[in-house]
């Protein structure tokens, strides 16, 4: 059931280099965005968005029915985007928890998107976000491949205590493989983009060590798969398969 204390933001902007133009090409009839933008809206958890700083993303969202936030280009990162889209769609801040869904997953399970959600039942968790388990060395190896290190809280959550490119934890036991999804509640996100990018942060090359060096909790709900995120003529040709089959 839709929330109205919740804002589903997609950021999207045309700076991919190895599939210009990525947010728009065609995949089983509409533009990758759009196919993003269905699955938040099948998930049906709240207000969905596009937040982007380029008119051929927005018309074609608009074109599709979607709601759209223009945003400065000039932004660091997606958090900043969504910041700045959750400003301008919710001055009054009705919306309590914000999520970040990354513009390039035009196949994820829109339960998956629901599924970040628990964690913030509990007041100590700042930031929420997903996880899968792994099941090959090649992907435990691959530093391409962030890995979420927690500690169980049973079922299928554990609580954050490191995301490293490197092949972690050592030793016999799960490894997972981290979704790049977020739920933040409105007061983390606005403290997480006021500060400086961290040491850890720099090093990895991830975003999130930012949140976790300065204090904040972040929880991982284990889910079934990892979505298949777009970034080459490959990947592309995979969604155009996926969905034309649905």
């Amino acid at each position: 059931m839709t929330r109205p204390n919740i804002l589903v933001l997609i950021p999207a902007r045309m700076a991919s280099t190895r599939l210009p133009g990525k947010p728009l090409l065609d995949i089983a009839g509409q533009p990758m965005i759009v196919q993003v933008l269905r699955r938040a809206e099948e998930a049906a958890i709240g207000r969905v968005a596009v937040a982007t700083d380029t008119p051929e993303i927005a018309a074609a969202v608009t074109a599709a029915g979607g709601e759209v936030v223009m945003t400065k280009p000039d932004h660091p990162s997606g958090s900043d985007r969504i910041y700045e889209a959750m400003c301008k769609l919710d001055p009054g801040g009705e919306a309590k928890i914000v999520v970040n869904l990354q513009g390039d997953f035009p196949t994820i399970d829109p339960q998956s998107i629901s599924d970040v959600l628990p964690p913030l039942d509990d007041p100590a968790v700042d930031i929420a976000t997903l996880a899968a388990q792994i099941h090959t060395e090649e992907e435990s190896l691959n530093p391409n491949v962030v890995k979420a290190v927690g500690s169980p809280l049973g079922g299928r959550r554990m609580r954050a205590l490191y995301f490293t490119r490197a092949t972690a934890p050592h030793g016999d036991g799960p490894r997972y493989h981290h979704i790049g999804l977020y739920a933040y509640r409105r007061a983390a996100l606005e403290r997480f983009v006021r500060l400086p990018p961290s040491p850890l942060e720099q090093q990895e090359k991830l975003e999130q060590l930012r949140a976790l060096e300065a204090g904040m909790r972040i929880d991982v709900m284990v889910v079934d798969a990892v979505p298949r995120g777009v970034d080459t003529p490959a990947d592309l040709e995979t969604a155009r398969r996926l969905l034309s089959q649905t």
